[in-house]
């Protein structure tokens, strides 16, 4: 059996342990009340740049009408040759499998694009560290080249996620835009993890270009969190006083759909057709600010149930610890007893 302070020590360790993942519980559940306000003050402009877009379709001829072909260039289709990956992943670790999540549905994507070049731009030091293992970093490769299907790293984003600024993701939509229209990429994807409340996230892999639909990005994978998942992470927000249900947006969102739905001809400045192609790639960069905040509240309410677990798990170890100790203390006693009795008896 045990030393008895030894066994105290491992209370004492185990007791400072718990105070760490207590404080790292409520510090993540203050930040992921923040991402959400974030996420959610963001999404008024997301919804009324989509329905004007909706509404410049219906006023602007954006297709040719002899040939079918789409005058923007970020609406042309081409086969996919040359793909281009965002993962976007976590900068630190301690929040459970949300970074294993994420690589996988990485590793998924590559393996269904198995024969094609793919180059991957990583966000978080997770994602970076993971794939740069694997796969050599490169300069982007010319859309011409004959060299053999391969897949590359080009670019990282390390320490972003800490506060989120629409000046990344409007950096990033430019240069995805530009080698798209000089036909260096054929396609977009980005992997993430949608995040709705603490209870409905789900990951997926979207599609940002070439926009087929306004307001529609198409979806090639998508995972649901587990009903074992959602359990923990309810216990985890009620034990944090996080709330579970997303915000009702309906009534704003039909607001803002009403505005592409009018049958009013609307007097615009510029011509319907030059701001369309003007702020169509306003619309990549909102989509990808807005992975960028829902991916920081996921990560956010994962830390939060991981750590609340680990808070719960230290806490059944201290009391089978204490329960070991008292047992080790009352053997010890028995024993002395038993030693004094034998003693007083032979002296007899």
């Amino acid at each position: 059996m045990a030393n008895i302070l030894d066994i105290r020590r491992r209370i004492r360790s185990v007791t400072n342990t718990r105070q760490i993942t207590k404080a790292m519980k409520m510090v993540s559940a203050a930040k992921l009340r923040r991402a959400q306000e974030r996420a959610l003050a963001a999404r008024p402009y997301a919804q009324m740049l989509t329905n004007v877009l909706k509404s410049l379709v219906s006023r602007a001829e954006i297709y040719d009408p002899e040939t079918g072909a789409p005058r923007h260039p970020l609406l042309a289709q081409r086969n996919e040759k040359n793909i281009l990956l965002i993962v976007v992943a976590g900068d630190k670790g301690l929040a459970g499998a949300f970074n294993t999540n994420i690589l996988k549905a990485a590793a998924r994507f590559l393996e269904t694009e198995f024969g094609k070049n793919i180059e991957i731009e990583t966000i978080g030091r997770k994602g970076r560290d993971f794939l740069r293992r694997r796969y050599a970093s490169a300069p982007p490769r010319d859309a011409e080249s004959q060299e053999s299907p391969r897949t590359t790293i080009v670019g990282e984003q390390v320490g972003v996620l800490n506060k989120v600024e629409y000046a990344l993701a409007s950096a990033l939509a430019e240069r995805v835009i530009e080698r798209y229209g000089k036909c260096e990429i054929d396609s977009v994807y980005l992997v993430f993890n949608e995040f709705k409340s603490v209870i409905a996230q789900r990951l997926i892999v979207e599609q940002i270009l070439p926009v087929e639909q306004i307001g529609v990005a198409p979806v090639l994978q998508a995972e649901e969190m587990t009903q074992k998942e959602r359990e923990r992470a309810l216990e985890a927000a009620k034990a944090a006083g996080v709330g579970l249900r997303a915000a009702d947006t309906r009534a704003m969102d039909a607001a803002a759909a009403r505005f592409a739905a009018a049958p009013v001809d609307y007097i615009y400045e510029q011509p319907a057709a030059e701001l369309f192609n003007s702020l169509l790639p306003k619309y990549v960069g909102i989509q990808i600010f807005h992975a960028l905040l829902e991916s920081v509240a996921a990560e956010h309410a994962a830390r939060m149930t991981a750590m609340d677990a680990a808070t719960n798990n230290a806490t059944d170890m201290i009391d089978s610890l204490t329960l070991a100790m008292n047992r080790a203390r009352q053997a010890k006693i028995t024993k002395e007893i038993i030693e004094i009795v034998s003693g007083a008896a032979a002296a007899q």
